[in-house]
């Protein structure tokens, strides 16, 4: 029987589409934001800012101009892999097995395509290294972005900085669509209390995430805090201010021979195959007015 995988085969369309799904449910950005097409060799969102307000005029009145800048963002797909090995059995197994095993492999590569959006669009991270790739430049929730940082001498409350970082957001004239939130965070707003005693967010307890706060739409991810960073929460009009898209066609290769992940092992001389998937992710800020960063105290 020859094998339905063999190098170059794509994910089809119906494993695309469920790789993607799953996505949406683990990653805060495609989970706030609404996926865009992007083209496969990036494009231009053209900015307008427009300081000025609009002129009245009255009939036969003279017109005057008003001041406008273009400022182009470009969204680049970036290539994100992940590779596994697997016993050779996979290259005899009926065809029904093989297409089992390929759905799980793709829900793994769900996730780890999920937590990548997010860690390499809030911190500028290569995921799998932790340090900061060139290829994300500033393009990135930690690089210019409005801080508002926890007061080590006199600590706010966790509503308070909530309420910090929408202001700073509104200020700039954008309304907040989103909130996301490392868990340590998310477990100092359930535990704030009023003056009876009575919890302050109910909603919150046990654990629970909800996708809406106070009119807000809301998750809690561990990719906030990736690799100890400072940040606790991120706040801003997700909906209209990021941007983020993926090609359609995902790359999946089974190779047989050689060294393919440089570990030192032939696949060969161990009866093992490498499978190996590519995802190109591209995204952008449009403002980085738009958002405001809560971090934690810095420490003296």
């Amino acid at each position: 029987m020859p094998d339905i995988l063999s190098k170059g085969a794509k994910f089809d369309p119906q494993l695309v589409t469920e790789l993607f799904d799953k996505v949406k449910g683990f990653s805060s950005l495609s989970t706030l934001c609404a996926r865009s097409p992007i083209a496969f060799n990036g494009q231009k969102e053209f900015i307008f800012s427009m300081d000025d307000e609009v002129d009245l005029v009255a009939e036969g009145g003279k017109k005057t101009r008003g001041s406008v800048a273009l400022d182009p963002i470009t969204v680049l797909p970036l290539k994100v892999e992940y590779g596994a090995r697997m016993t050779d059995e996979f290259l005899y197994a009926s065809e029904e097995a093989q297409i089992e095993m390929l759905k799980n492999f793709s829900e793994g590569f769900s996730k780890k395509v999920a937590r990548g959006l997010d860690i390499m669009a809030f911190h500028g991270l290569n995921p799998r290294t932790k340090t900061a790739a060139a290829i994300i430049g500033t393009n990135h929730f930690d690089s210019g972005v409005a801080v508002i940082a926890q007061d080590s001498k006199t600590p706010k409350t966790p509503d308070a900085l909530i309420e910090e970082a929408i202001a700073a957001v509104q200020g700039h004239e954008y309304d907040v669509s989103g909130l996301t939130m490392a868990p340590a965070f998310r477990s100092d707003l359930a535990k704030m209390v009023d003056a009876s005693g009575r919890k302050i967010y109910p909603e919150l307890a046990w654990g629970s995430t909800p996708a809406q706060m106070n009119g807000i739409s809301t998750t809690t991810n561990t990719t906030v805090s990736f690799n100890s960073s400072k940040d606790l929460a991120i706040v801003g009009d997700f909906a209209t201010a990021f941007k983020w898209g993926y090609s359609k066609e995902i790359p999946l290769e089974v190779i047989q021979y050689g060294d393919p992940d440089n570990s030192g092992r032939d696949l060969k001389g161990y009866n093992e195959v490498y499978i190996r998937a590519e995802a190109f992710i591209g995204w952008g800020i449009l403002d980085k007015n738009a958002f405001a960063v809560i971090q934690s105290a810095a420490t003296e």
